[in-house]
């Protein structure tokens, strides 16, 4: 790949493509190794070298390609052996990263921070990120990753860099795309917790109040409480805490076995409080969440004589092996990544809509995370999913 004067990625694709790289960004999710495999064995098939870019954005803007050792770290040239079965694990055999190139707060020893434009407390080192994909000879990038990473896939797009997006998140909440892969295998995790700890809820009469991840949008809540038929809580909707308390101490009280459960996502509120955060912001600009299980179980407390526990569900839901569905998912995502490659596509992202798969643009980062829309989707008064009304949807429930 080489660079026009203007600074645009100058690329022959289609089937001139020889090399193409890979990486997985943000938090791991299970699916992410079948993409990887999926993408190396269409390669295979075609004489088309497949590059690994190991953790992130950090592997273009850290890797020192006149260093052996650091080129080792960083690149892993994948090929059907060293893939050959990498579907049935979890995480990412590439490692990942919370790395902005856009926007880094430290650079490593060998680049000279005078080469990079800075607003006085970041460096922008996306030139470093280009020369690197032209130094390593690769014809087109696929960028599996969530808003954050798409968001400076993105800005490649915009300098002509050939890219191809694949959307993961258990959020569920890229533009542009119903489906994300590890949401399924979130929700049958997240499934599978509350009803074994339903159990000892049950066995103590206690009001169970369970956290999952959705920072900005409900998707994983509202579709766990739909299948455990569970009260839920999302970012979307400040509830009401004295309604919430006294629908909980209702279905507690409405119980044979004297129990109640809610599930929260980690954005949720009610009205008059606000998410609570700690820690150093990451590279999007992103700190940790105070478990807001943990504050409406306080509450609880407080206002009724009613016991609670809290627990917090959320690393949980992206370990292990994917389900069926996040390998299938991932598997034709990854090929779609492929195929958009061959056919000399780019700045595109695979895509699930209207309940078929199809290739559309990569998100606007200016769009940010596709919500729940409460209208249709959530049921205000009673805190629960809205069941009904679902003729003619794709299988996911909504629409983008």
């Amino acid at each position: 790949m080489a660079l026009t004067g203007r600074g645009r990625a100058a690329v022959t694709l289609g089937m001139a493509t020889r090399r193409i790289g890979i990486l997985t960004g943000g938090g791991d999710v299970p699916g992410l190794n079948a993409v990887l495999k999926s993408v190396t064995y269409r390669s295979a098939a075609q004489n088309i070298g497949v590059v690994g870019i190991r953790r992130g954005w950090e592997g273009l803007t850290h890797v020192n390609l006149d260093d052996p050792a650091s080129q080792q770290h960083y690149i892993l040239p994948l090929d059907r052996e060293n893939t050959r079965d990498i579907e049935n694990r979890g995480g990412t055999i590439l490692h990942s990263s919370r790395t902005n190139p856009s926007k880094m707060k430290s650079l490593p020893e060998f680049l000279q921070a005078s080469s990079f434009p800075t607003d006085g407390k970041t460096w922008d080192v996306t030139s470093q990120v280009v020369k690197n994909l032209e130094r390593l000879g690769i014809d087109a990038l696929i960028v599996i990753g969530g808003d954050d990473t798409l968001s400076f896939a993105a800005h490649l797009d915009s300098l002509g860099v050939p890219i191809i997006g694949v959307p993961k998140t258990m959020d569920n909440d890229v533009q542009g795309t119903e489906y994300c892969i590890g949401f399924s295998t979130a929700i049958t995790r997240a499934m599978d917790a509350i009803e074994r700890q339903r159990t000892t809820v049950e066995s103590h009469e206690r009001i169970g109040i369970f956290r999952v991840f959705g920072r900005d949008a409900g998707h994983t809540a509202l579709y766990t409480a739909f299948v455990t038929s569970i009260r839920c809580a999302i970012p979307e909707y400040k509830f009401s805490l004295e309604k919430m308390v006294e629908l909980l101490v209702n279905d507690k009280r409405s119980d044979p076995s004297s129990y109640a459960l809610v599930v929260l996502s980690e954005g949720a509120s009610w009205e008059g409080y606000e998410v609570q955060h700690y820690g150093q912001a990451d590279a999007f600009g992103h700190q940790k969440k105070a478990s807001v299980a943990e504050a409406l179980a306080s509450e609880i407390t407080r206002h009724t004589r009613a016991e609670t526990i809290a627990s917090d569900l959320t690393y949980d839901l992206r370990s292990g092996s994917p389900d069926f569905m996040d390998k299938l998912v991932s598997s034709v995502m990854g090929t779609m990544a492929f195929e958009a490659i061959v056919a000399g596509r780019s700045g595109v992202m695979a895509a699930v809509q209207e309940g078929r798969y199809a290739m559309v643009p990569i998100p606007d980062p200016k769009l940010g995370p596709r919500q729940v829309d409460v209208a249709t989707m959530y049921n205000t008064q009673r805190y629960r999913p809205n069941y009904e009304q679902k003729l003619g949807l794709p299988v996911f429930l909504s629409k983008v």
